[in-house]
Order: structure tokens, then C-alpha cells, then sequence
């Protein structure tokens, strides 16, 4: 068994519950409300956006052009592909993108992204693929799993978003990321690995949270645009 799939197996109960969160079950019946769909895409966009450096701060580490190339491409494709379930979220909510960006993190998605960006600054290449790979391997086994169970048609309202993570064309993707991870960890040592695996872990946790903050609509317990005189 490679490295990435003892590493699947081993969050296999953390997928299973990302699968039965409220919120994953309203995209599966086109119940979530305007308020979930806002909040998810104002703090998404911003998540992305701190994605992205993560892998700028990757090619900053590689020493051959196929994982510069690699992360060059992935990087393009958050950019010029990602934005499309964002967009389905908008039109079902009634709001535009635009006007959705700029926001504050809440507190989950300011946890998620410091620790992508603490692990980008301080690790290994080994350890970015590793803190990367949750993020979209838990998006295409949700996406598949709703195809495979629901067969959604062209009328359900997150039909697009369902698609666009459920997309054969998808899993090459994560493939290259688990193909890589799994081609570093033959040479890595012990420490090292299980450095790898707590990252992982930790990044499949805070993708149930992020679902869970965007249902609840998690903000700071203070609001900070309280004027006081």
C-alpha cells in the first residue's frame, strides 16, 4: 500500500462524516440556504487565495522544472477553472462574485490557512504535498459519492458545482499530487513522514470545519466594527 493510501485509509472516518455534514447533505438536496452559500464563498475565496501562495511558496523549494511545472499549472487552474462552483453558489444565493471578496476570515478558515502557510514556510516539499492533498481529495470523493448515490440531473440548483468536483477529469489531478507525495516519501526518513502525516490529518479535520463554519455561520464572538467613542 503506497504512502497516500495508508494515509486515505487512515482518515477514512473524517471523510465519512464530511460526506454526512449538514451542509454537504444540502448541496445533495439543493436545500442550503442564501446565508451558508455567502458566508462559504466570502471565506473560500479568501481560502484559495492563501492556497495559491502555498504554492508559490512550493516552487520556491523544487529543484526540477516537472514539480514547477506541476505547481505552475495547479496554480492557473484555482485561478481560471475554481472560480466556476464559486459562481453557482452566487447565482443560487442571488449575490455576484464580486461582491463577495475582500472579506475577513473567520476563525476556522484563519486556522486552515495558517497552517497550509506555516507548513509551506517551515517544511519540506514532502510536507507541502501532504498538507495540500486533503483539500481537493475530499472535494471529489464528496462530489463522487453525490453522482454515484443521487445521479443528479441538470435542474438541481448545485448541479455545477456536483460536476465540477465530480469530473473524471478531476482525479488525474489529485493523482499527480498523491503519484509525487508517494515518490518523496520512499526516501524520506521516519521523522519526516510522520511530519507528513499529521499534516494531512490535520488538514482532513479542518475540511469538516470549514464546512461546518460555513453552516453555522461561525464570526469572531466579538464584532469588530463596533465604533467606540
Amino acid at each position: 500500500m503506497s504512502f497516500s493510501q495508508q494515509l486515505r485509509k487512515e482518515a477514512e472516518p473524517i471523510f465519512e462524516a464530511i460526506y454526512h455534514h449538514p451542509f454537504i447533505d444540502g448541496i445533495t438536496k439543493g436545500s442550503l440556504g442564501a446565508e451558508q452559500l455567502v458566508h462559504y464563498v466570502k471565506q473560500d475565496f479568501e481560502y484559495l487565495n492563501a492556497y495559491m501562495r502555498v504554492y508559490g511558496l512550493a516552487i520556491s523549494k523544487c529543484t526540477d522544472r516537472r514539480d514547477i511545472n506541476m505547481f505552475t499549472e495547479k496554480l492557473g487552474f484555482i485561478l481560471n477553472s475554481e472560480i466556476h462552483p464559486h459562481h453557482n453558489f452566487c447565482q443560487v444565493a442571488g449575490v455576484t462574485y464580486e461582491e463577495l471578496q475582500g472579506y475577513p476570515l473567520a476563525p476556522t478558515a484563519l486556522h486552515y490557512t495558517r497552517h497550509m502557510l506555516t507548513v509551506a514556510s517551515q517544511g519540506t516539499l514532502g510536507e507541502i504535498f501532504a498538507v495540500l492533498l486533503p483539500c481537493p481529495w475530499t472535494y471529489m470523493d464528496t462530489a463522487e459519492r453525490i453522482i454515484r448515490e443521487t445521479n443528479p440531473g441538470v435542474d438541481h440548483p448545485f448541479y455545477n458545482w456536483i460536476m465540477f468536483y465530480g469530473n473524471q477529469q478531476i482525479k488525474p489531478r489529485i493523482q499527480q499530487l498523491c503519484d509525487r507525495m508517494d515518490e518523496w516519501a520512499l526516501t524520506a526518513p521516519e521523522h519526516e513522514k510522520e511530519r507528513m502525516r499529521e499534516h494531512y490529518m490535520i488538514s482532513c479535520q479542518l475540511e469538516y470545519m470549514f464546512f461546518d463554519m460555513a453552516y453555522k455561520l461561525e464570526h469572531w464572538p466579538v464584532d469588530q466594527t463596533l465604533a467606540y467613542v
